[in-house]
């Protein structure tokens, strides 16, 4: 099994992660989770503050890694149909849709993020099973943007590549959890939400209704 695509797919999915994280939905999540890492962070030093804040995002990676290889491994039917323009319109409205949801058209459920009853943060593997709850928790405030990975894994139909790509988106969404983790300094430095969060949302709207219109091409270019 063989990696498909190029090293800018990496670049790429890294940097939706990283916009992802400034949309309103998910910064504010950011402080809360941040507080927590501190709690466990026992010692007090950078380097645990590292380990842990890698291992919460690892928690998360992993869900969303899970669902990178369902998708790959359900990707047949874009290699059946990959030159039929129902599956370009298809995937075109369903860009479309993440697109709507982003700019607030469609509604987004609110995020409740909260430890869970009965966890004990006392070891790594709280902190990673914390992150994998995470992962869930915020999974509706990613899903326009997650969805176009998982739409562009399951063209690809890799399991490595679905992974890797996945893995790497993951710790996009975190990147500024695990700064902010590290340097516990940061938290009181985050600046305040505002209206430049709906302007990062709304420019990854922009970015999927783009590639909504790529594939309504190609559909065209098929029926015409």
């Amino acid at each position: 099994m063989q990696l498909q695509g190029n090293v800018f797919d990496y670049f790429l999915v890294f940097g939706a992660g990283v916009a992802v994280s400034f949309t309103p939905c998910v910064y504010p999540a950011v402080p809360v989770v941040a507080s927590i890492i501190a709690g466990v962070n026992t010692r007090g030093t950078k380097l645990m503050g590292f380990v842990i804040s890698l291992v919460y995002v690892l928690g998360v990676a992993m869900t969303y890694c899970g669902l990178g290889v369902a998708a790959a491994l359900t990707g047949k039917v874009f290699g059946q149909f990959q030159n039929s323009p129902v599956v370009f319109l298809t995937v075109g409205n369903v860009l479309l849709v993440f697109a709507m949801v982003m700019l607030d058209v469609i509604p987004l459920p609110g995020l409740a993020l909260h430890r869970p009853a009965g966890l004990k943060l006392r070891n790594l593997w709280s902190v990673f099973l914390l992150g994998g709850v995470g992962g869930l928790v915020v999974g509706p405030c990613t899903a326009p943007v997650l969805g176009t990975v998982l739409l562009y894994v399951a063209s690809k139909q890799n399991l490595l590549h679905a992974i890797s790509l996945l893995f790497v988106f993951s710790y996009g969404v975190g990147a500024s959890l695990i700064l902010v983790g590290t340097f516990s300094g940061l938290l009181s430095q985050l600046p305040k939400s505002g209206p430049w969060l709906n302007r990062i949302k709304q420019a990854c709207a922009l970015a999927l209704i783009i590639l909504a219109e790529y594939y309504f091409v190609k559909a065209g270019r098929l029926m015409f």
